[in-house]
């Protein structure tokens, strides 16, 4: 798993934002491979690559509503909360087609939505992730939480992990950042897309800890109960396409 660290938070919005939709959405920390070629998006691409500044190479990773699409039901099919993401590295291929690796880097909120042009674009505002007091032991359970599920996930399913209460020893490879944390797991949890969209979109570190801790131990019961991993996968490696 790559590891997932904060980014800085900044309310400035320099232009509006470029938008590609996604069926599933990403969160700030982590690394996403892009296969890029419909023309629309090799222009954004080639645009953002002629930016001197790395960090300006910016767009919006935004969450597909299930079975809709921009195009046909416009803005309301795109949930509200995105993710922005930066080029980190770029490979043009012979017939014009980009292989690029992004990372997400900070939280938006979209305030409105253009359609006129080729490319979906957003006005958006940022949101910032804050700590509160409370949150370093609410992310103890969670990092708790989040250890019986990988062990169910091993199958190392035990009287204890299906009962919730597992062993008390922390994994000291999990990040003790509750904001760090909190973005890891919703990464790393294998959930159906409105719920990862619903971890995303928690207005505070401790409502995102929260509903973490909830589903983990309801995930990690289900996978005691029936003796397999859940049929969803979205943590394939595979780099989505445009």
């Amino acid at each position: 798993m790559r590891r997932i660290t904060p980014v800085p938070y900044a309310a400035v919005v320099p232009s509006p934002l470029p938008l590609f939709p996604l069926n599933t959405p990403l969160v700030p920390g982590l690394v996403l491979p892009l296969h890029i070629f419909e023309p629309r998006y090799r222009e954004l691409v080639e645009r953002l690559l002629a930016e001197p500044d790395e960090e300006a190479r910016e767009f919006g990773i935004v969450s597909l509503r299930e079975g809709q699409d921009v195009e046909r039901d416009g803005p309301p099919a795109l949930y509200p909360i995105g993710t922005a993401t930066v080029i980190r590295e770029a490979e043009r291929l012979p017939d014009g087609r980009f292989d690029i690796v992004t990372t997400g880097t900070r939280r938006f909120r979209i305030l409105d939505v253009d359609l006129s042009g080729p490319l979906a674009v957003a006005t958006v505002e940022f949101l910032e992730d804050t700590v509160d007091d409370g949150d370093d032991l609410l992310s103890v359970q969670v990092a708790r939480a989040f250890g019986r599920y990988r062990a169910a996930l091993g199958g190392q399913v035990t009287d204890a992990v299906e009962s919730g209460d597992g062993p008390e020893q922390e994994d000291p490879d999990l990040p003790t950042d509750p904001i760090v944390l909190s973005y890891l797991v919703t990464a790393a949890v294998v959930l159906p897309g409105p719920e990862r969209q619903a971890l995303l979109a928690a207005e505070s570190t401790r409502e995102r800890l929260t509903l973490a801790r909830s589903l983990l131990v309801r995930e990690t019961a289900l996978i005691a109960a029936f003796g397999a991993v859940p049929a969803i996968d979205l943590t394939s490696s595979a780099p989505p396409v445009n």
